[in-house]
């Protein structure tokens, strides 16, 4: 081979390496989707996006939470008090009451009151015997008698109802204390109201048999001034006077 005839080829082995890149440059080059581009821009959006779903999510159960709070507190609200001193607080009452009723001869009653005293305390009858009149002064010393007796047992059953009334007492207050909602505290409430209200009755249950006793203790008194003037006239009044008689002091017959 000649020198003229090796250059034409080696210029074509040239062009060929050259050309060749061009070629492959085609097939190595990957598509634009492929690549994965950063959005700055888009990250912040979707970052922000997911923070708002997530507090709403969060609101949504802090709400649920109160709702149920709300609904146990109601339910405590409307749970009435385990405990009840109504029928104690009336039996209290009804003994009172039965030891009123009780009272002897004249009782608390208006018609029975204005009849007795027409009768027995208006005023000595000028046409009555000496017997009668001391009758009717044992009669009104018997009234005397029993009013006092009756105001004393009314003592002695409201001093019975204040042991009962502080155990009751005790118990409702430690219920009012204790209570988890406005309706036990409220039912503990009314319910120590209404045991004041038994200890006002008892007291003025006392009240009405002490002021019964006294005021017959006065009607008797003045009955009596009224008798005794009587009697004193009666004894003054000019009669006869004394007359002599025979008495025989020993049985005779006996010997």
């Amino acid at each position: 081979m000649t020198v003229r005839q090796s250059r034409p080829r080696a210029l074509f082995l040239v062009a060929g390496m050259l050309a060749a890149p061009l070629a492959i440059s085609p097939m190595m080059t990957a598509p634009a989707h492929a690549f994965i581009v950063f959005d700055p821009s888009n990250y912040s959006q979707n970052v922000l996006t997911a923070a708002r779903s997530l507090q709403q999510i969060t609101n949504q159960i802090t709400s649920l939470q109160n709702q149920a709070q709300m609904l146990i507190n109601q339910a405590r609200n409307l749970a009435s008090l385990p405990l009840s001193s109504l029928q104690q607080l009336q039996q209290s009452v009804q003994r009172t009451q039965q030891l009123l009723g009780q009272a002897q001869n004249i009782a608390f009653d208006v018609e029975q009151v204005d009849k007795a005293f027409q009768q027995q305390y208006g005023g000595v009858s000028l046409s009555a015997s000496d017997r009668e009149l001391v009758t009717e002064a044992r009669s009104r010393w018997q009234n005397t008698v029993g009013g006092l007796q009756d105001a004393m047992r009314v003592q002695a059953g409201v001093v019975g109802n204040i042991e009962t009334g502080r155990a009751q007492m005790s118990a409702l207050v430690g219920a009012s204390q204790s209570a988890t909602g406005a309706l036990q505290a409220t039912q503990a409430g009314n319910q120590l109201l209404a045991l004041q209200g038994q200890q006002l009755a008892d007291l003025t249950a006392v009240v009405a048999a002490n002021g019964r006793a006294q005021a017959l203790a006065e009607a008797e008194r003045a009955a009596a001034v009224d008798q005794g003037r009587e009697q004193r006239r009666r004894f003054l009044a000019p009669g006869s006077g004394y007359q002599a008689g025979s008495v025989q002091m020993f049985n005779r017959g006996g010997r």
